[in-house]
């Protein structure tokens, strides 16, 4: 059985962990389909968003017993870094989690460096790691932290206690909650939304000012947004379509070239026209 699945339709990359038997526990092969996926959906012209869910009842429950056994009784050594978890922070589309079961330890992790995450009222979440004598790993201290706060971030770590997805909505770690027969569709629902309806350039650039802005303050906020505010009104997204649309009429945005998100504010997505005779800004006020 391949461990991780994808399939292409209407704009959206749907990356399935597919290991139901283990609730989609994380192991090495699982981890290697997985964000060998997410850099093809990534690089992908027909891509304009990307969905993640687990087969079965699970979405993914922890690292595998068998990885954890091994380094335990030093079979196997830890390897630096881990596989690459933070991927989908770098991805210049939005990456969508559809937490539909267990997402405990890795899969938490793995869902928080989703840009959104949607489950079900059942869904069972929580940290694991230190009922098992670890530590919140790969940045997981500092993802929970600024999803819930420090204090419901100690709880949850301290605790390793499993929480349901309704709580985890409360606490404000998940985006929305739906019934589990639903889950899947309405994500997929809204993530073809943003697939036809959204400039994927802006939404590139929107991602990237939502995570500088987690380590920035409101003036450098504000000079950033100065700059892309003003590629972006003579860019070919706006120019030669955004600004000539009719009312209700549906978008023909190009997609993205091949790219990550970095340090660096991505300009060089907000293009300015194809045509020649697009008219700017100035001669369009």
């Amino acid at each position: 059985m391949t461990a991780v699945l994808m399939d292409v339709a209407d704009g959206v990359a749907l990356i399935t962990l597919n290991r139901p038997e283990r609730l989609n526990a994380y192991d090495d092969e699982l981890g290697e389909g997985l964000f060998g996926f997410l850099g093809e959906a990534a690089d992908r012209s027909d891509v304009r968003a990307i969905v993640l869910t687990g087969a079965g009842r699970g979405f993914c429950a922890g690292a595998d017993f068998t990885v954890l056994g091994d380094l335990g009784d030093g079979s196997r050594a830890f390897a630096e870094p881990f596989s690459p978890f933070s991927t989908p922070r770098t991805i210049a589309k939005p990456v969508i989690a559809a937490v539909n079961g267990a997402c405990v330890g890795i899969g938490l992790l793995v869902a928080l460096m989703c840009d959104l995450r949607f489950t079900t009222p059942e869904a069972k979440i929580g940290t694991g790691f230190a009922t098992r004598g670890l530590v919140a790993e790969q940045g997981l201290a500092w993802l929970l932290s600024r999803s819930v706060g420090p204090t419901r971030a100690a709880d949850l770590l301290f605790s390793g206690r499993l929480v349901t997805g309704a709580d985890a909505a409360a606490y404000g770690l998940v985006t929305d909650v739906h019934p589990a027969d639903e889950l899947l569709e309405r994500t997929l629902d809204y993530a073809r939304g943003l697939a036809t309806w959204s400039s994927p350039a802006s939404m590139a650039a929107m991602k990237w000012q939502l995570l500088r802005a987690e380590d920035s303050d409101l003036q450098g906020a504000i000079d950033d947004a100065d700059e892309l505010t003003r590629r972006s009104l003579t860019g070919r997204d706006f120019v030669e379509v955004g600004a000539r649309l009719g009312r209700g009429e549906r978008p023909d945005f190009p997609p993205l070239p091949p790219t990550r998100l970095g340090a660096a504010p991505p300009v060089e997505l907000l293009v300015p026209p194809d045509r020649e005779d697009a008219p700017s800004m100035r001669t369009q006020a």
